[in-house]
């Protein structure tokens, strides 16, 4: 089970962030020096790394499909690298979506590689090469802004508009992996997802620091076939209400909701729980595709997977072409990159 983020965190600071503060500074430190002097590799590709300056959700992974699917518009190969959080496979691996489970990879990996080929491994730059022996000639990493392993030549920062930065301190005291002034100077472009104006501190930073801000959202795919049926909507992501909002917004009725904690993987009492809560209230069962990912080549029980309803949803820009800028530009610092050595 992951661990759930205190609710603290995403509230005004209050005395827990505050004597939680000298912690903060130490690792605020650590994070900073470790982004300024490490030695990133430098690969022979274009590398867009799609990040957050906190921990927890906010909409990353819809946003590294959102490009591929723009790269291979393009007539790129992408291919994403993953940490694989959550999975058991820690040697360089490319995800097979059908004989692989979120236990061995991490569910996240697992709908990237609906996508494009994806490998997993904490080593990101042995990943990296593993990817570009497959055939990709674009890289697109799913978090690790913050790892320092990897030359980056786009860092494009995904800033949730509910919960913008939480309290605003570091870890443990708050949700920020270093101070966001040390973080900004990293990014490249920064995406604020969602019409919530949380995340305004943020975008006002960004846009002193000259760094261009894009508007995106999350939509439900085929919304339609929701509205107006009743539901038990349950989901184990980084914040779910976010999802229970969207059911709601595509027409569906939630009755009873279930949140567990992010990345959570369910025990089989646990499931037969769910249903059998759902079937006692005439209600059906709904979550996320994340939440699918760890429940399909897994233990759970075959007629539940099969029963459950699953809202997918896809990120979508303000600027339909946001996301041709975003690779061109990543193109570009390649290209300038290779130049100068």
């Amino acid at each position: 089970m992951a661990s759930e983020a205190p609710p603290f965190w995403w509230e005004k600071p209050d005395w827990r962030a505050y004597a939680l503060y000298p912690l903060s500074r130490i690792y605020s430190h650590v994070a900073t020096r470790r982004m300024i002097n490490a030695r990133r590799e430098k690969l022979d590709v274009p590398v867009l790394c799609v990040g957050n300056f906190t921990v927890g959700g906010t909409g990353k992974t819809p946003i590294a499909i959102a490009i591929a699917k723009q790269a291979k518009k393009m007539h790129l190969t992408p291919g994403f690298l993953s940490r694989g959080y959550g999975g058991s496979i820690h040697e360089p691996h490319v995800v097979d979506a059908r004989q692989d489970s979120a236990r061995q990879v991490g569910d996240e990996p697992l709908l990237l590689s609906h996508h494009a080929l994806t490998a997993t491994t904490p080593n990101r730059v042995a990943g990296a090469r593993l990817l570009l022996e497959r055939g990709a000639n674009f890289l697109i990493m799913d978090d690790g802004f913050q790892s320092a392993q990897i030359h980056m030549d786009y860092a494009l920062v995904v800033v949730d508009g509910r919960y913008g930065i939480g309290n605003g301190h570091v870890l443990p005291g708050g949700p920020l992996r270093a101070r966001l002034i040390d973080q900004v100077r990293f990014a490249t472009g920064i995406v604020r997802m969602g019409e919530d104006k949380a995340g305004e501190a943020v975008v006002r930073q960004a846009a002193r620091a000259g760094r261009p801000i894009f508007e995106a959202s999350l939509r439900a795919r085929s919304a339609d076939k929701f509205a107006g049926r009743r539901f038990l909507a349950f989901a184990g992501i980084g914040h779910p209400d976010k999802f229970f909002d969207t059911v709601t917004q595509a027409g569906g009725e939630i009755v009873m909701s279930r949140p567990f904690p992010d990345h959570h993987f369910y025990s089989n009492d646990e499931l037969r729980e769910l249903g059998q809560t759902a079937q006692s209230a005439d209600l059906e069962l709904i979550t996320t595709a994340k939440d699918f990912a760890r429940l399909r080549n897994g233990t759970a029980p075959q007629d539940l997977v099969d029963k459950l309803n699953v809202l997918e949803i896809d990120a979508v820009f303000e600027n339909s072409i946001a996301t041709k800028r975003i690779i061109d530009e990543t193109m570009d610092g390649w290209r300038a990159r290779r130049l100068t050595g």
